[in-house]
């Protein structure tokens, strides 16, 4: 097939019907169409049924069956059948606020208690810098080829199908067990309120599954709407926070004085500071730049690679967009704003309102919302209401992370079954273009939060390891993404191709790609270190270091084991640059006409708002 067949439509993203078949385009069965047959309870049922056109090519029938045939992959990715309803007020709202969730507000707290506010600061720095060039990386390949499963499928074509095979499964893993535990989460978080304190969690949790079950079972459109409601929410809490947060630390609370950097300082909290009228013994809360040096700013990292996990999304939804060459650069270049705004201005805000000392940041469990350190900011003002409002904001942005990790293991599972990676059940494209047992299977594993809500130990315990492998498995997607993108423009340099036929076009280019590939490698590093040497370490017996190694550093042995044996098995080769396929999905744009019109658009602009237009 090439890319650009004459019934494809490139504004669209749409497999439309044509002119010699018979065949009827999936969104004619989406429910309450208006040209479809039948009331709308059939058109409902029908929807469930799989889409005719799911499948543009049959599988390819290796000569050998253990040998991958990647060309036949990436054929079937690129037609997956998947509905392309994202607009991009969707795309900017997932971009910007899709990943704040409790890394940002609750987990950050645990970072700041464990290497004070700069290493905090400089470790998310460090890691929104990666995370920039990732992104950036993500968005010139996604445009181009806006096919499902996006970073898993590019390691598969760029770098080796194993590694494809061991990212996807990677990722998959990290979203469906993030489920049980985010429902859980927010169970937790409404325990703030004594009335809510009082019901069984398992009534909370079953209407927390139900929603997002719910929302997910609406198909991309209902993601996206959701998710543009859940940012809003997020964004405007967090703009709030900062905006009053600036107000406190001046003094104008009703409860307190100017602060300025007094907790930068080393034992400089006063005696009147609200943490010892709550428990801690006077004299006792810490306070400086620094706690436990190099070490501590190192054990930071893996908590602010968790909170900007989900970032990414963004480019796992460019094969649902209506207009991924529109939206997907204009939400990429959304990232830098959240970096610096929504992380860098928040948490220093945060460090000058909360000593590291300060045991409530703690916690009884990383999902206990009474440790946000915004929570316990708003609480030291003496703010009654508040803290109320900023649980509530958390309570969504737990929402948020479970509706995100129904859609983005659902995604994941189904690309992978497109590659022969997976059960190829999981490839079922119902009429409403969803993927629709990928969505079942990751649904079914909500119903493990029953199991921690229900108070059993042990269950708890094996959930954390599970849990456990969320922590780094970001950090792999994130570098396998970098790598890829350096390995693609090898290719589409040694294929004859330019980069004047780049729709978008990474703005950090190349080199970016290598400054995110090796701050990637650092961390795992950095946190390899402090896995197997852990600050404290002497106090340690030698099943707990050996325990506390593998909890921090699970995701790694998990990938190695997906990857070893398939590559032995299929015999996967590297991919090499002549033999990458750079046909199979692109998306064919005629580029320079594109460009010269949005440079004459450009320059009608006033000079503010071309400048403007760089960063947005």
């Amino acid at each position: 097939m090439s890319a650009a067949p004459s019934d494809y439509d490139p504004e669209k993203n749409l497999t439309l019907p044509s002119s010699g078949g018979g065949s009827t385009d999936r969104n004619d069965f989406a429910p309450g169409h208006a040209e479809s047959n039948g009331n709308w309870g059939t058109r409902f049922i029908d929807s469930f049924k799989r889409d005719p056109n799911a499948h543009v090519t049959k599988p390819a029938q290796a000569t050998n069956p253990r040998e991958y045939d990647h060309a036949a992959a990436a054929e079937r990715t690129a037609n997956s059948g998947l509905a392309t309803k994202l607009k991009g007020r969707h795309l900017q709202m997932i971009a910007i606020g899709g990943s704040i969730g409790t890394g940002l507000f609750v987990t950050s707290g645990a970072a700041l208690s464990t290497g004070g506010p700069a290493a905090l600061i400089i470790a998310f720095i460090i890691i929104g810098v990666l995370m920039f060039c990732t992104v950036q990386a993500l968005g010139e390949m996604a445009v181009l080829f806006p096919v499902a499963g996006s970073f898993s499928a590019y390691s598969t074509r760029f770098l080796d199908p194993a590694w494809g095979f061991a990212m996807g499964w990677n990722y998959a893993i990290q979203w469906l067990v993030v489920l049980p535990l985010e429902i859980v989460a927010a169970s937790i978080t409404l325990s703030f309120w004594p009335g809510a304190n009082d019901t069984n969690k398992a009534a909370w949790v079953t209407i927390f599954l139900i929603v997002i079950v719910a929302i997910n079972f609406f198909g991309v459109r209902g993601y996206g709407e959701a998710e543009f409601v859940f940012a809003i929410i997020k964004v405007v809490a967090v703009i709030g926070f900062i905006i009053l947060g600036i107000i406190l630390n001046c003094g104008g609370g009703p409860d307190g004085g100017y602060i300025g950097g007094r907790y930068w300082k080393s034992n400089n909290v006063p005696a009147n500071y609200p943490g010892y009228q709550m428990g801690q013994p006077a004299g006792s809360i810490a306070s400086g730049a620094f706690n436990s040096g190099f070490k501590g700013l190192c054990s930071v990292f893996v908590t602010a690679a968790f909170s900007f996990a989900g970032t990414e999304l963004v480019g796992l939804a460019a094969a649902e967009s209506e207009n991924p060459r529109r939206s997907l650069p204009t939400a990429i270049k959304q990232v830098f704003w959240r970096i610096c705004l929504f992380y860098i201005v928040s948490l220093t805000i945060v460090s000058l309102l909360v000593p590291y000392g300060d045991a409530r940041l703690l916690g009884d469990s990383s999902e206990d919302a009474k440790a946000s350190p915004f929570v316990i900011a708003i609480n030291n003002a003496g703010i009654e209401v508040l803290p109320s409002v900023m649980n509530v904001v958390i309570l969504i942005a737990v929402l948020s992370v479970g509706n995100s990790s129904i859609y983005g293991s659902s995604r994941t599972l189904a690309a992978l079954a497109e590659q022969n990676q997976a059960p190829r059940i999981l490839a079922y494209i119902d009429r409403a273009g969803r993927p629709l047992v990928s969505i079942i299977v990751a649904s079914a594993l909500g119903l493990l939060c029953y199991v921690v809500a229900g108070g059993q130990e042990d269950a708890k315990t094996a959930l954390n390891w599970l849990y456990s492998l969320s922590g780094l498995s970001s950090i792999f997607t994130w570098g396998s993404i970098c790598l890829a993108h350096i390995r693609f423009r090898s290719a589409w340099k040694k294929q004859g191709h330019s980069l004047d036929e780049l729709a978008f076009r990474s703005q950090v280019g190349v080199i970016g790609s290598w400054v995110g590939f090796i701050l990637n490698c650092l961390v795992l590093v950095a946190q390899f270190w402090t896995a197997a040497w852990p600050i404290g370490y002497g106090t340690y017996t030698a099943t707990g270091i050996a325990q506390n190694f593998f909890l921090a550093y699970l995701a790694a042995p998990v990938v190695i084991l997906f990857y070893i044996p398939y590559k032995i098995y299929y015999r996967t080769p590297f991919m090499r640059t002549m033999n990458m396929d750079l046909q199979s999905g692109r998306k064919e744009w005629d580029t320079p006409t594109l460009l010269e019109a949005e440079r004459v658009e450009r320059a009608q602009l006033p000079r503010w708002k071309r400048i403007y237009k760089i960063f947005c």
